[in-house]
C-alpha cells in the first residue's frame, strides 16, 4: 500500500515538473470596454485558453463567453514561444491565426486575419 502512495506521489511530482511555463491565468487587455481572465492549460499536445472571468468598468460580471475557448491548437516552439494556433475576438467575433510570446509574467499574443494583425500583452494572474 505505502509502495502504490508513494509511486503516485512521484507520478503527480513528475507531472507537475513538466508543466509548461505559460500555464495559469492570464490577464488580458481592455477590448471594447472588458477584459478576462484566461486559463491556459493543455489540451491534448497543444496549449488552450478558455475564458475564465470577465470583467468591464463596473467589476465582475458573468459573460456568456465563459468557459469558451478564447486560444487553442498552440505549439511550444522553444525559448518561450508558441505558434500556430487561432485566437478568438469576442468582440468581433473573428478567430486570427496565432502566436504568443512568453517572457517572466508577460505574455505577448498577436493574431491576423490576412493582412489585418491585432496585438495584445496579457499580464500574469497566478
Amino acid at each position: 500500500m505505502k509502495t502504490r502512495l508513494l509511486a503516485a506521489a512521484l507520478v503527480a511530482l513528475a507531472g507537475m515538473a513538466h508543466a509548461d511555463p505559460v500555464e495559469g491565468i492570464w490577464k488580458t487587455q481592455v477590448d471594447d470596454g472588458a477584459y478576462a481572465h484566461v486559463t491556459i492549460a493543455p489540451c491534448g499536445a497543444a496549449i488552450c485558453g478558455v475564458i475564465a472571468r470577465t470583467f468591464n468598468s463596473s467589476g465582475e460580471y458573468k459573460s456568456e463567453n465563459i468557459g469558451k475557448k478564447l486560444v487553442w491548437d498552440m505549439q511550444a516552439a522553444g525559448s518561450g514561444n508558441y505558434k500556430g494556433g487561432k485566437i478568438w475576438q469576442p468582440s468581433t467575433g473573428k478567430v486570427f491565426s496565432s502566436k504568443m510570446a512568453l517572457s517572466g509574467n508577460t505574455l505577448k499574443v498577436s493574431g491576423c486575419v490576412g493582412p489585418i494583425c491585432k496585438k495584445q500583452t496579457w499580464s500574469r494572474v497566478n
